[in-house]
This record gives C-alpha cells, sequence and structure tokens, in this order.
C-alpha cells in the first residue's frame, strides 16, 4: 500500500520543532507516511501541513492532496486564497484552548484588581483605600464565542465575574449572557467595564472595533485583544485612549507583526504590548491533531475542525 505523502509547508525553524511532534504522533496511531519539508513534487502530495507564514503557495498544483491542515487557529491569511480548493481545516488544540485561557485570565485578573498601580507605582505612598470590587461587581464582555472565547468566558464566569458574551450567531452558555446582532454588540460594549476580543478575522469583523463601537463603549473600558490585531482600527483606538475614553489596551496581536518600533503602541502610556504569546500553538499537542486528521483522512472519515469558507473560520 502506497504510504500517504505529507507535505511541510513553513519555515526551517518550524520545520526543526515539529518534525520530530508530527512522526511521533502518526506513530501513535499506527500511521506509515512520508513527511517532506516543502513541496519539489506537489502532485505526490496527500496532505499539507501550513503555516501561514509560509511563502505564497499554489494549491492548485497539489492535484492529490485531499486536505489542507493549518498549523494555527487564525486562517485568514489562507481561507480566501482562490488556488485553495482542498478541504480545510485550522488548528483546535486543548494546549492552545488552556495557554489563552491563562492569558485572558491573568490579565482580566490585573486590571480587575488594579495591579499595575502597586507593581509599577512603588512610588512610597500607600494607597490602602483603593480596594478593588469583588469579581462579582465587574462586567467582564467577551467578542467572540467560538472555541477559544467560549473557554475564556466559561473560566471567567467560574470566578463569579458578570460575563456577557457576543458572537455573530446565536450561542447558549452555561453561567454566560450570550448576545449576537448589532444591537447585542451595542448592548455588551456599552455595560463591559473589561472587553476582550476573540473573534475571527473575516470580512465582517475587520475594524469592528473602530471609532462607531468605541464611542459607544463604557467610559474607561479595558480593552485586552489576544485575537486578530485587524479587529482594530489602530488610529480610532489611540484617539480613545488619548481622549479616556479607553483607561487602557492590552494587546497581543497587530496588524503587522513584529509590531514596528516606530508604532504609537509601543510608547502609549495606556498601552501595554505583548509579542503575540497568548495563545501559542505547540507542536507536542498539535501533531496529534494533524495525525487524528490524517488518520482520518485514510479511513474516509470526515475531517475534524474543518473551515467554513463561506464564513470565513
Amino acid at each position: 500500500m502506497r504510504r500517504p505523502v505529507l507535505a511541510f509547508l513553513a519555515d526551517q525553524q518550524r520545520w526543526e520543532a515539529w518534525r520530530a511532534p508530527v512522526l511521533a504522533a502518526l506513530a501513535e496511531r499506527g500511521i506509515k507516511a512520508e513527511l517532506r519539508f516543502g513541496a519539489e513534487t506537489p502532485e505526490e502530495v496527500d496532505y499539507i501541513l501550513y503555516a501561514p507564514t509560509a511563502a505564497r503557495v499554489d494549491f492548485s498544483t497539489f492535484t492529490r492532496a485531499r486536505a489542507v491542515l493549518n498549523l494555527w487557529a487564525g486562517v485568514e491569511g489562507i481561507v480566501t486564497d482562490p488556488s485553495l480548493t482542498q478541504p480545510l481545516c485550522r488548528m483546535v488544540d486543548t494546549s492552545l484552548v488552556t495557554g489563552m485561557v491563562e492569558y485572558v485570565t491573568g490579565h482580566v485578573l490585573r486590571h480587575h484588581l488594579g495591579m499595575d498601580r502597586h507593581v509599577l507605582g512603588q512610588d512610597g505612598i500607600w494607597r490602602g483605600r483603593e480596594v478593588p470590587p469583588l469579581a462579582a461587581d465587574r462586567s467582564v464582555g467577551v467578542l467572540g464565542l467560538g472555541e477559544l472565547g467560549a473557554a475564556c468566558a466559561g473560566a471567567l464566569a467560574s470566578l463569579g465575574f458578570r460575563v456577557t458574551g457576543w458572537s455573530r450567531r446565536c450561542r447558549s452558555l452555561a453561567g454566560i449572557t450570550c448576545l449576537d446582532g448589532t444591537a447585542g454588540l451595542d448592548a455588551l460594549v456599552s455595560q463591559a467595564e473589561i472587553l476582550v476580543l476573540l473573534l475571527p478575522l473575516t470580512p465582517a469583523t475587520e475594524g469592528l472595533i473602530g471609532a462607531g463601537v468605541l464611542a459607544r463603549a463604557r467610559p474607561g473600558v479595558v480593552l485586552i485583544n489576544p485575537g486578530r490585531g485587524g479587529l482594530i482600527e489602530d488610529s480610532a483606538l489611540i484617539a480613545a485612549l488619548d481622549e479616556g475614553r479607553v483607561g487602557h489596551a492590552t494587546l497581543d496581536a497587530f496588524r503587522e507583526e513584529p509590531l514596528p518600533p516606530e508604532h504609537p503602541f509601543w510608547h502609549h502610556s495606556k498601552v501595554t504590548v505583548t509579542p503575540h504569546i497568548a495563545a501559542a500553538t505547540r507542536p507536542e499537542t498539535a501533531a496529534r491533531v494533524l495525525a487524528e486528521n490524517i488518520r482520518r483522512g485514510e479511513a474516509g472519515e470526515p475531517f475534524l475542525h474543518l473551515v467554513d469558507r463561506a464564513a470565513g473560520y
């Protein structure tokens, strides 16, 4: 029986990090496959393991390929590619979810407790009367209730926060007030004291957090964006920070990465920049997701985490 051929389309550094975990995950499932770096003969490839940082790929040359398996959760860099006709699967991995929950929970608690005043403000002033409210008295909004957003909303609710979530499609989650539509978005941003952005980047969400939404937001809102940089209109956010309508922005994703040294986010006193570390894909666990989809493809079973090409995620 012919062994399936896997083409790893990413940079050399990722190849070195992923090669052994992918081979180990395949072996765990008894899959004998040939794993190649690059694709000099695309017509021989059965599965494409793809990182969005790879060079431009003409997917139409992969005439045998049964699926493109994305190494990251985000697919905005590939989903609109006209040469892509194969099924596209995004990465959904427990470590990715856990990392995002830890990042979001940590920064929500940081802002909720006002920790910056104490950690950064060692100025000899005793601020004993500045006691934060309890979580039950704090409103947190989560935009995006997919795999990551739902997990983060649930973790925050378990700590006692009053959590409201919004998604383009109506959802129902235990312990979370779920809203959708334009009216739901307006209601959420008008009352949330801390706003977490975990929406996918699609034509419908591009620049969603712009002047209009920020004008309707609760004064002094804290914005946390570990999702996609394109969700925010940078100039509108800077203006809202300068005017005091936004109290602080903690940003992990940006329109251009790495964020250029001259970008105003680096130099604004009300902005915290983190270098896209909220939810890294970890090869040791994510390789098992890839291997399972390859097993499914070989067995003629439905793929996991298929992307809805029309919706963009």
